[in-house]
C-alpha cells in the first residue's frame, strides 16, 4: 500500500508537470514550428495552433523518451530528485516560461527547466554533472551559429538568380526526406531500441554491407529522397507558389513533431525518478507519462500558442516563403539531432536563430536588432534566475518541511 501522503505529493508533482507542459505548449513547442509559415501567410495563426498541438502530441509519445530520461536522471549526480524537489523545480520553471508567454518574449524553455532542475538538485546535496553540462552547453552555443548559418546559406541559394527555384526547392525537400527516413522510433525496433524507417526497410533487402556501411539503409534513404523530390518538382511545375507553400507547411509539421519529442522531456523528466525504478513509490510505464505530457503540450498549443506565434512571425523578421523554408530546414535537423542524443534544447533558440539567419540573407530586412538583444538577455537571465530561484526555493521548502 502507498501512503496517502505519498500519493498526494505525487499528485501535486504531476499537476506541476502538467502546468509546465502547458507553458511549453503555449510558448516553445506550440509557437515556434509554424511561426515562419504564418509569417509567410501560408497558414492562419489559429489553424497553426491547432495543427501544431496534434503533431506535438504525436512527437511527444513517439520520440519523447530520450530527452525525458536525460532531464530526469542525468542533470545531477549523487542524488535522486525527490517529489518535493520535482514540484519546486517544475513550478519555478513553469512560472518563468508563463511570464515570457504573457509578456510576448520567447523564454528559452530548455534553459529554464535545466536551471531549475540543477538548482533543486544542488540544494538536495547533489553534485554537478559536468560531463552532461559540457554536452548541453556545446549544443546550446552551437545552435545560433549552425542554425543561423544554414538558414542564411539556404535563403541565399533560394534567392540566387543562377538557381531555379523549381530545382532548388525539390532538392531541399529530398534532403529533408532523407533525414525523415533516418529518424529513430521505438515502435520500429525491438523493445528498448529505436529504429528508423530506412533501417527497418533496409534490413528487408537482400544486400550485404559494403565497407561496413549498411547498404540497404542507404538505398532506402536515397529512394525516399528521390521520390519526395520528384513529387514536389512535378507539383511546382503545375503551380510553383502552391508547391512551395505545401513544402513550407510540411516543414512546419515536421518541426512541430520534433518539438513534441524534444520539449515533453522538459515537462515530465523530473517525474521519472518518482514513477520508475526499484525505489519509486508508484510504478507507471514511461509511455503513459509521455501521453500525459503530450496532452499538456496539446492544451498549451491550443490555448496559449497564438500569442507567441504572432510575436515570432511578425516581430523578428518579415518572412516570405523562401526565407521561411530556409529557417525551418535547420530547425528540423537540429531538433532531431538533440532528440537522438537526449539533449534538452530550446526551440525558441533554434527557430529565432534560423529566422534571423534567413532574414540577413535579404540584407537584414525586417530583423529587429533590439528585439534580438532582449531575447538573448532573456535566455541567459532565465537560466541564471531559474537556477538561483530553484536552489533558494527548495532550500526554504526543505527547511520548513
Amino acid at each position: 500500500m502507498v501512503a496517502v501522503g505519498t500519493l498526494a505529493t505525487l499528485l501535486v508533482a504531476a499537476l506541476a508537470s502538467l502546468f509546465m507542459a502547458w507553458a511549453i505548449g503555449a510558448g516553445s513547442s506550440g509557437s515556434t514550428p509554424f511561426a515562419p509559415a504564418v509569417g509567410a501567410n501560408a497558414i492562419s495563426v489559429m489553424r497553426a495552433g491547432l495543427v501544431v498541438g496534434v503533431l506535438g502530441f504525436a512527437g511527444a509519445v513517439l520520440q519523447g523518451a530520450n530527452v525525458t530520461e536525460a532531464v530526469g536522471t542525468s542533470l545531477i549526480d549523487g542524488v535522486t530528485i525527490t517529489a518535493a524537489a520535482a514540484i519546486v523545480g517544475l513550478i519555478t520553471a513553469a512560472v518563468l516560461v508563463a511570464i515570457g508567454v504573457f509578456a510576448g518574449y520567447p523564454i528559452a524553455t530548455a534553459f529554464t527547466v535545466t536551471g531549475a532542475v540543477v538548482g533543486v538538485g544542488l540544494a538536495l546535496g547533489g553534485d554537478p554533472a559536468w560531463a552532461k553540462y559540457r554536452e548541453i552547453v556545446s549544443l546550446w552555443v552551437a545552435v545560433p551559429f549552425v542554425g543561423g548559418s544554414i538558414a542564411y546559406a539556404t535563403a541565399r541559394l533560394l534567392r540566387s538568380k543562377h538557381v531555379s527555384e523549381q530545382v532548388a526547392v525539390p532538392t531541399l525537400a529530398g534532403l529533408v526526406a532523407a533525414i525523415v527516413a533516418n529518424i529513430g522510433f521505438t515502435v520500429l525496433g525491438p523493445p528498448g531500441v529505436q529504429r528508423s524507417a530506412a533501417g527497418a526497410l533496409g534490413r528487408l533487402l537482400p544486400i550485404d554491407p559494403i565497407a561496413g556501411v549498411d547498404s540497404g539503409r542507404v538505398l532506402v534513404t536515397l529512394a525516399f529522397a528521390i521520390v519526395v523530390a520528384l513529387l514536389l518538382f512535378q507539383d511546382m511545375l503545375r503551380d510553383e507558389a502552391r508547391g512551395q507553400r505545401r513544402f513550407l507547411l510540411a516543414l512546419g509539421g515536421l518541426v512541430a513533431f520534433s518539438a513534441g519529442g524534444s520539449q515533453v522531456g522538459l515537462a515530465i523528466g523530473p517525474l521519472v525518478p518518482l514513477l520508475g525504478g526499484e525505489s519509486a513509490a508508484v510504478q507507471i510505464p514511461l509511455i503513459a507519462v509521455l501521453v500525459g505530457g503530450g496532452l499538456g503540450l496539446l492544451a498549451g498549443s491550443w490555448t496559449g500558442a497564438p500569442r507567441m506565434i504572432k510575436a515570432l512571425a511578425q516581430d523578428y523578421s518579415s518572412l516570405g516563403p523562401r526565407r521561411s523554408i530556409a529557417a525551418l530546414i535547420p530547425s528540423f535537423a537540429i531538433a532531431q539531432t538533440a532528440v537522438a542524443f537526449g539533449i534538452p534544447v530550446s526551440f525558441n533558440e533554434i527557430i529565432v536563430s534560423a529566422i534571423i539567419g534567413s532574414g540577413y540573407a535579404a540584407g537584414g530586412a525586417g530583423v529587429s536588432t533590439r528585439k534580438m538583444i532582449y531575447t538573448v538577455l532573456a535566455w541567459i537571465g532565465s537560466l541564471a534566475l531559474a537556477l538561483g530561484v530553484g536552489y533558494g526555493a527548495f532550500t526554504v521548502v526543505d527547511a520548513v518541511l
